[in-house]
């Protein structure tokens, strides 16, 4: 049993849940620190909560791996045409397709029921079946659309919008231009999981396209994915300098200083190393940009945004 366990673990890349869970976490902290802005007088902001820290935990973790599980089954097939996934675990036998299956089932439960933790407030389960459907829809994405990359980076997005609304979900109701400071975050994780997703489909390309499975990079090619993506990521840290301007549009004062704007200094000289990490012509170093890089980036910006969060408290 343990040993299945670790073999699915490995399946659905756990580690990578490094990705989306700081995001969620830097929306939790934004969440506990910043007070409302429902009325001329800013209300007190949510009060910290360990069963909502556990509750934002446990829907990440649940949710990734519910999304990821049911990727596997539904690439199984093509996974095993492509010499780079031939070797995961469903088409080489390691798992059988029935038990990744339960795991999916279990993983959906767990997040669905973990949504309760921020009862009474009725938004994460009301929303909850939604989230995971539209997680689980990308699946798909590359069977129908050159645009799987930014369903991708939109799945991810929901990372810190989600977090924000299930811990301030009263005064959002009262004021929905609360929520603007999660959907600048996570407009930034949209285009900067969009980014890098065109940089690590690139190593697909030609299966891709004999496959006709669609991507950014079938549509233009590798060089004009990896350009798309420089795009992307600069637009990631203009998202990312007009986060702490939200508040002129009607959303809660976020209090960000000096380290958060050292942070985003530091998040673009690492997006331009990415880039020059990997070329057109030799893409040998996809994983080292891929993996590496973005895991400080996520990282990075989690730990000195709550750094600077709560020492302007």
């Amino acid at each position: 049993m343990i040993t299945r366990l670790r073999h699915i673990l490995e399946m659905i890349r756990f580690s990578h849940t490094i990705f989306a869970l700081p995001f969620a976490m830097l929306a939790a902290v934004m969440a506990w620190t910043t007070p409302g802005s429902s009325s001329p007088l800013p209300s007190a902001p949510p009060s910290f909560n360990w069963l909502h820290l556990v509750g934002v935990l446990l829907c990440m973790v649940f949710a990734r791996n519910a999304a990821m599980a049911f990727n596997r089954i539904a690439d199984r097939k093509v996974d095993a045409e492509n010499p780079r996934t031939a070797n995961r675990h469903i088409p080489a036998g390691v798992l059988s397709v029935a038990s990744v299956v339960c795991f999916t089932l279990l993983s959906s439960i767990g997040f669905v029921t973990s949504t309760l933790l921020f009862l009474p407030n009725p938004l994460p389960v009301v929303l909850s079946v939604p989230v995971l459907g539209f997680l689980m829809a990308y699946s798909y994405t590359k069977r129908i659309t050159s645009l799987a990359q930014f369903w991708l980076g939109a799945s991810l997005m929901l990372a810190p919008i989600c977090a924000w609304i299930a811990l301030r979900g009263e005064i959002l109701l009262d004021n929905p231009a609360d929520i603007l400071p999660a959907v600048c975050l996570g407009g930034g994780v949209l285009m900067w999981v969009a980014g890098f997703d065109m940089i690590y489909a690139c190593q697909d390309f030609e299966f891709d396209v004999k496959a006709k499975l669609r991507s950014i990079p079938t549509a233009l090619g590798i060089a004009g994915a990896l350009r798309l993506a420089a795009i992307c990521h600069f637009a990631m840290i203009l998202v990312l300098v007009a986060l702490p301007f939200t508040s002129r549009l009607g959303g809660p004062a976020l209090g960000l200083g000096w380290i958060y704007w050292s942070a985003i200094a530091a998040i673009a000289i690492l997006l331009f190393y990415e880039h020059w990490l990997v070329r057109p012509d030799d893409l040998t170093r996809v994983n080292i940009a891929f993996f590496n890089v973005n895991a400080i980036v996520s990282i990075g910006l989690f730990a000195l945004t709550t750094i600077d969060l709560l020492t302007t408290l």
